[in-house]
């Protein structure tokens, strides 16, 4: 399984993602989700994947040659003249790859995988862009300022309770780290390590691109102190009358 998410904040993007795939409890492999894309200056995306493994792989190959030799034919992610024809050329490659990879004895889910996509192109705002397997998109909005793609059940609540669009890109990270750790506890098919990574509004660079291991003091601190808060505020409640 997977869990990825996308935070659209006043200052930019921060994207975080898991490693672990699987299929089955006696194949777990770790894989990076996360794929980016730089003209530094110019333009800056992310890429981050869920569902199945040689679908997304598929995508991001194909999306790779593309912009070793773009034309008209084949337009790529370095010349898209925006987010949203570049969020349109990976929605028709995704398609067309599991169209290619359809066949009458399969199911058609069998090669689904859905995507987050976001990023800056100069002279318009960052964008961030959730991709369904039909190759059709949805944009985030200030009623919906992040997307979630995976295991997302576990790691929403903090999300939606303590998300603000004028958080720090420091607290952004903790935030996140609170929604991973809460998924790794709940599900297995969710581990690290995890990718981190910063966008900020108007410099059309990739920032910080930080891996964050099982080691890492800060994801161990949040970890830790996360349970304390919560088993501290739980304890605060009043006892039911029964």
């Amino acid at each position: 399984m997977t869990y990825c998410v996308g935070l659209q904040l006043d200052r930019g993007l921060v994207f975080m993602s898991d490693t672990r795939t699987n299929a089955g409890v006696d194949n777990v492999s770790t894989y990076r989700k996360m794929h980016t894309w730089e003209v530094a200056g110019e333009r800056a995306m992310v890429l981050m994947t869920a569902g199945n493994l040689a679908t997304t792989q598929a995508v991001v190959s194909l999306l790779d040659e593309r912009n070793l030799a773009p034309s008209e034919r084949s337009p790529s992610l370095l010349t898209a003249p925006s987010m949203f024809q570049a969020a349109r050329l990976i929605g028709e490659t995704l398609r067309g790859v599991i169209a290619d990879a359809r066949d009458s004895k399969s199911k058609a889910n069998t090669f689904n995988a859905t995507m987050i996509f976001g990023g800056q192109v100069a002279g318009s705002p960052p964008r961030l862009y959730m991709i369904y397997p039909e190759g059709n998109f949805i944009e985030a909005q200030p009623d919906t300022p992040f997307f979630q793609i995976g295991e997302t059940k576990y790691g929403r609540p903090i999300l939606v309770r303590a998300y603000d669009p004028a958080m720090t890109f420091e607290v952004a990270a903790k935030l996140l780290m609170v929604s991973f750790d809460s998924t790794i506890r709940a599900n297995l098919s969710v581990s690290t390590p995890l990718d981190l990574q910063l966008l900020e509004t108007d410099t059309c660079r990739l920032g910080l691109d930080r891996r964050i291991q099982d080691s890492d003091a800060d994801f161990a601190a949040i970890s830790d102190g996360w349970s304390d808060a919560l088993r501290t505020a739980f304890h605060s409640l009043p006892d039911v009358t029964l």
